[in-house]
């Protein structure tokens, strides 16, 4: 009897196209396999393929140039096994690529960058539909301006359930450089050096959520920066950073979680901050250029702000040549646990519902269970946006909402993914030879195949308005891997599967 095991992962996510069936080349990296290192095998890919990395530890300094998938084939970077690429300057550099996705890699000791995505140098060719999934980041072996994850004129990008952690002393775990259209969520930071995140020189239209920020350095999240002109993305942009989006996340620690800028149009909603170290936020502008605007017109609304002594003198930091007074402060929670009759943070503006001296009451503070008690005065008194949201566990706020990155009585859930419908989800179990998928959704027509690990069609079949397909074995298929492959207007995905006598 054949025994089926199956990794819950997606390989390939696209949006609301008609493929037809295809079958690419598996290309295999690693010792005894057709290729010794990612670069030689990226320097063979082709749009569609997959390169897949057998389990071991392999050398830094890779560099791949103009790899391309297409909107209806993505290239995939995909783990067979731990794999680790340690040391070098950079573990991987890519320049000029376009639908590629990488995931389950992971990456320590580099002495310039982690990873470095770019475009080059040249803005009118950026680098764009990058998915970067389930990675981890676990060290640099430097100290100065070094980042795990370098973006430099990166477009329409997620990074979703990765680990970042020790940081070089002067740099950040995710730099972003002039980005545009990305999505950062459901990430764990922890021990960064100056920044866990940080968008400049240009960025726009990025969401950052669902995140947990431990002991994140000076700047959790820097949102702006200082950038020298040349690098801007674009040359004409006229902020540091402009339509940004953070909300549902947890900060524990860091000097200050938040820091606007040189930004405009930044919204901090929903978040829960505990015990920073100086400050709760700062508002600065590092980049006095004169086509430049100044930070201004930013929003902090429906935070949990949990503080002790250490960020009370001031609690927000003002800095010279910025507009604090545009600044919007509405339905936050602030808590002093070593002083429960402070209700004064320094705000530039007058909050409009603010709570004062009213202990959140979370359900397990000493073990960092920042969910709400049935009694905590946090919910239903959050101010509703235009926009729906998703708290920290994926739930839809209510309306009104609670305050901070937990909706305490949740009514629904949702996948709130604003620029890229990028992961249909599905539920894989297997019975015997019997493999069973079911969708949350139903779908009209998929197209259901199996091919082996080089492209060889093993299994086809066309699905008909059904929320669930079948797959029977039959004892004629050898153990192996092999990848099934969804294809519908809505879905174009593949699954490892591996069948083991």
């Amino acid at each position: 009897m054949k025994k089926i095991k199956y990794l819950f992962f997606i390989i390939l996510s696209l949006t609301f196209f008609t493929p037809s069936l295809i079958i690419s080349r598996i290309l295999p990296v690693g010792s005894n396999q057709t290729y010794n290192s990612i670069t030689s095998a990226a320097n063979d890919a082709q749009a569609g393929d997959t390169i897949l990395i057998y389990q071991g530890i392999y050398h830094g300094g890779n560099y791949i140039n103009n790899l391309k998938g297409t909107e209806n084939k993505w290239i995939v970077i995909l783990n067979n096994g731990e794999v680790l690429f340690e040391g070098g300057n950079e573990a991987i550099h890519f320049t000029n690529v376009e639908y590629i996705k990488i995931k389950g890699l992971k990456f320590r000791n580099q002495t310039i960058n982690g990873v470095n995505i770019d475009d080059g140098g040249d803005y009118s060719n950026p680098s764009q539909y990058i998915t970067i999934e389930d990675c981890q980041w676990l060290g640099m072996n430097a100290s100065g301006n070094n980042d795990e994850l370098k973006l430099s004129g990166v477009d329409n990008f997620i990074i979703r359930n990765c680990i970042f952690s020790y940081g070089a002393g002067g740099g950040s775990l995710i730099d972003m450089v002039g980005c545009h259209n990305g999505i950062i969520e459901d990430c764990y930071f922890e021990f960064a050096g100056s920044n866990a995140v940080q968008t400049k020189g240009g960025s726009k239209n990025i969401i950052i959520r669902r995140n947990l920020f431990r002991d994140c350095g000076l700047r959790a999240i820097n949102i702006g920066g200082s950038t020298g002109s040349q690098y801007f993305r674009p040359l004409n942009a006229t902020s540091e950073a402009s339509d940004i989006l953070i909300h549902s996340n947890i900060f524990i620690g860091s000097q200050a979680p938040i820091a606007f800028v040189g930004v405009i149009n930044a919204l901090v909603v929903n978040n829960t901050i505990i015990f920073p170290e100086k400050w709760v936020l700062r508002i600065l502008q590092e980049n006095n250029s004169a086509n430049l605007a100044k930070c201004s017109n930013n929003s902090f609304i429906n935070n949990i702000v949990y503080i002790d002594n250490r960020a009370v003198n001031p609690t927000v930091n003002i800095g010279p040549n910025t507009l604090p007074e545009t600044f919007t402060f509405r339905n936050n929670l602030w808590y002093n646990s070593q002083n429960t009759n402070w209700n004064s943070p320094n705000l530039p503006t007058t909050e409009q519902n603010g709570i004062y001296r009213a202990n959140p009451l979370f359900k397990d503070l000493e073990n960092e269970n920042f969910e709400l008690q049935n009694n905590s005065p946090a919910i239903g008194a959050g101010y509703k946006l235009s926009i729906d949201l998703t708290d920290k566990l994926g739930n839809l706020f209510n309306n009104p909402p609670s305050i901070g990155a937990y909706e305490a009585n949740p009514a629904s859930f949702i996948n709130d993914f604003n620029y890229i419908r990028y992961d249909y989800k599905f539920k894989v179990t297997n019975t015997n030879k019997t493999l069973i998928v079911d969708f949350i959704e139903p779908i009209d027509k998929i197209k259901v195949s199996i091919i082996d690990i080089q492209g060889k069609l093993i299994y086809s079949h066309d699905y008909q308005n059904t929320h669930n397909v079948i797959i029977s074995f039959n004892s004629q298929i050898p153990k192996g891997l092999y990848f099934i492959l969804f294809q519908s207007k809505e879905i174009f995905s593949s699954i490892p599967l591996t069948i083991i006598e």
